[in-house]
């Protein structure tokens, strides 16, 4: 994961998106996903955009099965936008940086 992006997994999904203290942006990604790798340099941007009032994180579907069922993933990329460890928002598809933007946006402070 570059920079600012965290790997979020089934064992690290509590501690770093569920308890956390700042509204979290999930991509919900597979490695042989087209649109997924498309969507990777926006990700990362947002993350650095956000540093800091965010986090911004990645899981691996095919890695990591049991959050990916327990939020009904059914195609990739998803974005799921989560504050205080509940889903508040999501995409599924690529999508742009100002219209992650704006989501995030609306969640923060």
């Amino acid at each position: 994961m570059a920079g600012n992006v965290l790997e979020i997994t089934d064992g690290n999904f509590d501690s770093e998106v569920a308890k956390s203290s700042v509204p979290v942006l999930l991509d919900f990604w597979a490695a042989w996903c087209a649109p997924c790798r498309m969507l990777t340099p926006t990700v990362e941007a947002i993350a650095k955009d956000y540093d800091g009032r965010a986090k911004v994180g990645k899981l691996n579907v095919d890695e990591n099965n049991e959050i990916s069922a327990k939020y009904g993933i059914k195609g990739i990329p998803t974005l799921i936008l989560f504050k205080n460890g509940v889903e508040q928002e999501r995409v599924v598809g690529a999508t742009t940086k100002d219209n992650i933007a704006r989501m995030l946006d609306k969640y923060m402070g």
